[in-house]
């Protein structure tokens, strides 16, 4: 990183940013060209859960190659300046890189699926059979993190 300053060397900080993002992006590789999807996502340490219908582009892309790059950001503003250049964004953002995998057990499935509604609203939640039978559970293990501040308030 370039900024060194701006770094989040933090583990608490970095999960700080992902629990506060709305969404995330997820970045892969189709036929050697970048991919990115805006997810929702569900999280717990050293992991991301995603869910997504059984059929369609990343699912594809997923199965060639399962390395991915997950994007969450939170807190931007944009600092005008007199000067069009001098613009500049307070944000903090996080990365996650890893590898994708397919959650077939329907517990692990019950699991993940709680961490991302518990992300978005309060339980209790139900997953009925059908419901589980109807969609992919993704599980990102994550191998390596980093984050970034730029102005913008104090995280933990």
């Amino acid at each position: 990183m370039r900024r060194k300053e701006k770094a989040l060397c933090d583990r608490v900080q970095i999960e700080a940013v992902i629990r506060s993002s709305g969404v995330c992006r997820v970045a892969m590789v189709d036929e050697n060209r970048p991919y990115v999807v805006p997810m929702c996502f569900g999280y717990e340490p050293g992991r991301i859960y995603l869910h997504s219908a059984k059929t369609g582009r990343k699912i594809d892309v997923f199965k060639k190659n399962p390395h991915v790059c997950v994007l969450f950001d939170t807190d931007w503003t944009l600092v005008r300046n007199e000067k069009a250049c001098s613009f500049t964004m307070h944000y903090a953002s996080a990365m996650a890189f890893g590898k994708i995998g397919f959650i077939e057990d329907a517990p692990l499935k019950r699991h993940a699926l709680g961490l991302l509604m518990a992300h978005y609203a309060q339980g209790p939640f139900d997953f009925p059979d059908e419901a589980l039978l109807s969609m992919h559970i993704l599980r990102v293990d994550i191998e390596k993190m980093t984050g970034k501040r730029s102005g913008g308030r104090a995280l933990p």
